[in-house]
C-alpha cells in the first residue's frame, strides 16, 4: 500500500513578508510551515473537531452559546499548541481570513491522509 502523506517543508523562511502574499495559494505553503510540530496539528484537529460538534449543537438547539463554545474550542485549541509547543503566533495574527480557510484545508489534508498526524 502506497501512502501520501504531504511533507511539510522545514528548508522554507518561517516569517516571509506576508504582505507579498496574493492569494491562499501562496499563503497555504507558509502556513503549513507553521505548523510542524505534530502536537500542534493534534491540538488543531481536535479544536476544529470539537468546533464543528458545537456547530451542530448550535443548530439542534438554537442556542447562540454553541457558536462561542465552537470558536473557543477552535482557536484555544490552537493557541495552545502555538504557544505550547510551536513557539509562534498564530498565523490568524498575521492573516485571519486565510489562516481560517488554512485550517480547514489542514483539516480536510489530515482527514484524507494527505498530511500525518
Amino acid at each position: 500500500m502506497t501512502s501520501f502523506h504531504t511533507t511539510i517543508d522545514t528548508t522554507q523562511e518561517r516569517s516571509p513578508d506576508l504582505k507579498t502574499v496574493q492569494s491562499f495559494a501562496e499563503f497555504y505553503p507558509f502556513y503549513l510551515t507553521e505548523h510542524r510540530n505534530p502536537t500542534c496539528r493534534r491540538l488543531h484537529f481536535v479544536g476544529s473537531s470539537l468546533s464543528l460538534g458545537c456547530l451542530l449543537m448550535l443548530a439542534v438547539s438554537g442556542n447562540f452559546l454553541w457558536l462561542l463554545a465552537g470558536l473557543l474550542c477552535g482557536y484555544g485549541f490552537a493557541w495552545i499548541g502555538h504557544f505550547g509547543f510551536e513557539h509562534n503566533r498564530p498565523a490568524s495574527f498575521k492573516r485571519p481570513l486565510y489562516s481560517f480557510m488554512g485550517d480547514w484545508v489542514m483539516y480536510k489534508d489530515i482527514l484524507t491522509g494527505k498530511i500525518k498526524l
